[in-house]
């Protein structure tokens, strides 16, 4: 479908433009979600800036996602998942404190100094593939809870479900390519290497 993540972002950005579809800002979920929000930030003509949100994984396997953590103290949790086991709920918080401190870590090295605030703008936040949707529907929340006016989540390609389940809590939602039969992100790019810290900081940088 898009030969990267730069390739991404400008189809994604030249579609919007073509259809009118604007913003006062793009924000980018770190890492890959930035390099697709410069390049829509690019097409548009808009400021760029990253929105911090994390995973969090559970304690008995991390690499299970259980929910997500975003700026301004949002945190979402499946509680389905989770369960009610005392002790694995006490690990829980451990594991909730850890994330906070690295979303924090985040926030001082991506965040430009006087970072604008989002109170009363329209917001695109941006992300290189919905999977689950849960660390963007984070973002969603912490973007409202940040006083934006109206959060439009844009993204090059989706699963059914993530975009279902974001529709309910964003203005909009608008993917390039809904998959309902979405395997994983990265099967939808020729390339699809790790972003770095240091390319997101780039990146902020020259926007």
């Amino acid at each position: 479908m898009f030969a990267s993540r730069k390739d991404a972002g400008r189809r994604l950005g030249q579609y919007l433009k073509e259809r009118g579809l604007t913003a006062d800002l793009v924000l980018g979920l770190p890492r890959g979600g930035v390099v697709v929000a410069a390049e829509v930030a690019a097409v548009v003509g808009k400021p760029l800036d990253a929105l911090i949100v994390r995973k969090i994984g559970h304690p008995l396997h991390r690499e299970f996602a259980v929910g997500a953590l975003a700026e301004d103290e949002v945190v979402l949790l499946d509680q389905s998942v989770v369960g009610n086991n005392p002790a694995i709920r006490a690990e829980l918080g451990e594991v909730i404190e850890e994330e906070k401190q690295r979303l924090r870590e985040y926030e001082a090295a991506f965040h430009k100094p006087g970072t604008t605030s989002l109170a009363g703008k329209d917001v695109f936040i941006a992300d290189d593939g919905l999977a689950t949707g849960a660390t963007t529907e984070a973002a969603v929340l912490s973007a409202r809870k940040q006083g934006a006016r109206r959060v439009t989540v844009i993204a090059p390609v989706g699963s059914a479900s993530a975009v279902a389940r974001l529709r309910s809590v964003a203005d909009d939602v608008i993917v390039l390519f809904v998959d309902p039969d979405f395997d994983a992100v990265g099967r939808y790019y020729d390339c699809f290497s790790q972003t770095t810290d240091a390319e997101v900081v780039e990146l902020l940088k020259a926007a």
